[in-house]
């Protein structure tokens, strides 16, 4: 795993030294991602530099090293990632008469572009990768990403040079570039504590999107084109749909995921998994446990706060396993060290409070492998999340009640005291956090006038609107109504707007920074686009059965793990943000949120922030989730602007 950065000045101003230094500067900001190696590739006359830093997974030797020519000379590639299939396609490029000075996939990738071309070449990896390609001949740019967008890549156009980098903070090392917040990116962070491509928080710049090709011709041109897709996907397996049998349906998705798995275990450093003793994380290690000749090491990370804690469920599943397992208990004072270094690992506002313990769990990883396996995307493709049967519970409640009568009882869910919860809970004998359920009620809340379906999702997804003023916020995925066209089903658009939306742009974004923040490589097997693209032929019954998701992912842990051990209600990976906001943090958000502060810098509603700040401190409402997309946009602020 690596990073890469670079520039095409239209009208190659520069000198060969110049290039050469603004292209080392930038490359320089993210060598966490590559602390191995790093180089880069200059032609002056072209106006062309490319840079890489290097994390070595295959082939720790020279012949890895990037950026990389192509033994005709024609392509210069700077590639991040991983081709699963790379050893497959070898065979194929040698039969075309190219010859291999080492075995890394890079090498596969660029003399894959001179024999096939760089779409064709795409189109046959399996794997995770985004990359920059010159073509000498042509002089043309080619920066590519990865299917389900796993791996970043940004670019903005200043004046006649294009600028690309798997970072922002690349394209902050050019010169005579005055950042300016893009303030409808704020907006739409404030709504989902994360910004949806093909925005970012800076005006002018953007993130390429998932399965998309965007080529930059010597004059300027540009050409946008999509490889693949989720619409492709779904449309695809349109005719298949249900024609599985529950039997055949598991033993075929058994079969792809340890394909998936076990080409995700080939690795020349150590490898291990994350492991929270969930569906998803449990599925990953039990596969990789039942192809290892030797216990597999798994992490997991627990709190000490009830309700939040999921690492005695990690260890349980661990030690049936067989696994040799690593735990962290994260406190207070662990946070408070990361905090003041969010801005630097997220380049941009993020506020999914899952950060930090990523972050924790895959520093305490790094000390061990280079590698780790992550059961991300199974609630995406196998309709885990909660918001999937809410959303359609809800909205048939919504077309049999009246609107003032939806009104009222989302009145009565919205005033209800956390403390007051907390109360009925402990009478119960119930552990959860009033916190967590309190925040399950706000949802309802919201959600209760709706009465289209798809404002009902859109409003799941919802945090804070109407906070930036003069803000015009852009849409994009979550709010495309012609997904109706080609997905009827509600629940499946559901999961289609959060494949292209929430698993990029939130779940993938916090595990890339999160883990190369120190250097890991995560590896997401369960998004193999096989294994996506399979999902989409299953019905609904195979999907959601019981009232509960993910029934045919299930059925395939429990090949290898009892379900006693994996199931409960679903809890998520989160910290115990509105405790810490009241207590360990509270100082130190108090000082962000500073209302004559947020008045001056005029981002905000000052007084809307200022009332949820009081709220939460007397315990009146749960606000912690708008909170903490406020303070991490101000923390951004004071670091970046």
């Amino acid at each position: 795993m690596c990073g890469l950065t670079g520039f095409f000045d239209l009208d190659a101003r520069l000198s060969a030294d110049e290039a050469r230094a603004r292209v080392s500067a930038m490359t320089e900001t993210i060598r966490h991602r590559g602390p191995d190696d790093g180089d880069v590739w200059v032609d002056a006359a072209a106006g062309i530099a490319l840079g890489h830093r290097r994390l070595s997974i295959v082939d720790l030797s020279a012949a890895g090293h990037q950026p990389m020519t192509s033994s005709c000379g024609r392509f210069v590639i700077a590639y991040n990632g991983e081709a699963y299939n790379a050893d497959a396609l070898r065979p194929e490029l040698e039969a075309a008469g190219r010859s291999f000075r080492g075995h890394s996939d890079t090498e596969v990738i660029v003399e894959g572009c001179a024999v096939w071309g760089v779409r064709a070449t795409v189109e046959r990896l399996i794997g995770m990768f985004v990359m920059a390609v010159w073509d000498r001949r042509e002089r043309r740019l080619t920066l590519v990403r990865d299917r389900l967008g796993i791996k970043p890549l940004y670019w903005a156009r200043f004046g006649d040079v294009f600028a690309f980098g798997s970072e922002l903070k690349t394209l902050r090392a050019m010169p005579g570039w005055t950042p300016e917040v893009d303030r409808g990116a704020l907006a739409a962070y404030m709504r989902h504590t994360w910004i949806p491509a093909p925005s970012t928080i800076y005006r002018g710049v953007r993130k390429l999107e998932a399965g998309k090709i965007l080529s930059i011709g010597a004059d300027g041109a540009t050409a946008a084109e999509t490889y693949w897709s989720v619409e492709g996907a779904a449309r695809a397996a349109a005719a298949d749909k249900g024609r599985m049998g529950d039997a055949e349906a598991v033993d075929a998705l058994h079969d792809l995921l340890a394909d998936a798995v076990k080409r995700r275990m080939v690795a020349d450093v150590p490898l291990g998994a994350f492991l929270s003793g969930g569906i998803d994380s449990s599925t990953v290690a039990a596969l990789m446990q039942a192809q290892s000749e030797r216990p597999v090491k798994t992490f997991s990370i627990g709190f000490a706060e009830e309700g939040y804690n999921e690492a005695e469920h990690a260890k349980a599943v661990a030690r049936h396993l067989g696994t040799e397992h690593t735990e962290l208990y994260a406190e207070p004072s662990h946070a408070l060290d990361l905090i003041p270094r969010l801005p630097d690992i997220y380049d941009e506002p993020f506020a999914d409070s899952s950060q930090v313990p990523t972050y924790l769990v895959s520093a305490m990883t790094r000390a061990h492998v280079t590698v780790a396996l992550s059961g991300d995307g199974g609630d995406e493709l196998f309709g885990g999340y909660n918001r999937y049967l809410w959303a359609e519970k809800f909205h048939r409640l919504s077309r049999r009640l009246p609107a003032p009568l939806r009104s009222a009882g989302a009145a009565v869910l919205t005033a209800a005291p956390e403390g007051l919860i907390g109360l009925g809970l402990r009478a119960r004998g119930d552990k959860r956090s009033p916190a967590l359920i309190k925040d399950r009620l706000l949802k309802i809340a919201r959600i209760l006038p709706e009465s289209d379906p798809d404002a009902i999702y859109r409003r799941l997804l919802t945090h804070w609107e109407g906070v930036v003023p003069d803000a015009v916020e852009p849409r994009g995925a979550v709010w495309d109504d012609g997904m109706k066209d080609w997905l009827p089903d509600f629940m499946e658009r559901m999961q289609a707007r959060d494949m292209l939306a929430y698993l990029p742009d939130d779940i993938l974004t916090k595990v890339d920074r999160a883990s190369m923040a120190v250097a890991l490589e995560a590896r997401v097997p369960i998004l193999d686009h096989r294994v996506v693209e399979f999902s989409w032929r299953l019905s609904r019954a195979q999907k959601i059965r019981g009232g509960q998701g993910k029934w045919l992912l299930r059925q395939v842990l429990y090949r290898h793990v009892p379900r006693e051990l994996v199931e409960r209600p679903k809890t998520g990976f989160s910290m115990p943000v509105a405790e810490w906001l009241r207590g360990p943090l509270k100082d130190w958000a108090a000082d962000l949120l500073d209302e004559k502060r947020l008045r001056e810098d005029g981002f905000f509603d000052a007084a809307a922030i200022g009332r949820a700040w009081h709220e939460h401190q007397s315990g009146r409402r749960n606000w912690q989730y708008h909170l903490w997309a406020a303070v991490m946009f101000q923390a951004w602020k004071s670091r970046w602007m």
